[in-house]
């Protein structure tokens, strides 16, 4: 198992690459004749996934484990709004974080984990 010092530096390669994601495209696309055409407000969930898969396979792999999961105890679907939310609040989530670390690792029962610690807004666990 790697130590914590090798461990740190992937942790914020993550962290980069989701904040990087979560920021880009920030200003919209503008046509003269029809104004915005695009804003990362917009951006479809599935094209998010695809993003992270190019970066970072972990992460997206982790990211949709916290979706189902969502999803799952909280009876609806995360936008792409609160995952990016979920990704740059302070240092992220700290379930997703978790989830994104043990997906890399392929750390089955740090998974089990992050994914009974999940907390519906408004509600607790369910």
């Amino acid at each position: 198992m790697p130590s914590t010092v090798q461990k740190l530096p992937l942790t914020l390669a993550l962290i980069a690459a989701l904040t990087l994601i979560a920021h880009s495209s920030t200003r919209a696309q503008t046509s003269p004749a029809r104004g915005s055409l695009q804003s990362t407000n917009d951006m479809p969930l599935a094209d998010y996934l695809g993003l992270l898969q190019q970066i970072a396979p972990a992460a997206e792999e982790g990211t949709k484990a916290y979706l189902a999961t969502f999803h799952q105890r909280c009876g609806r679907t995360l936008s792409t709004v609160e995952l990016r939310r979920a990704i740059t609040q302070g240092e992220g989530d700290p379930m997703l974080m978790g989830l994104i670390r043990a997906s890399h690792l392929k750390d089955s029962t740090a998974r089990d984990y992050w994914v009974q610690q999940l907390r519906c807004p408004d509600k607790g666990p369910r």
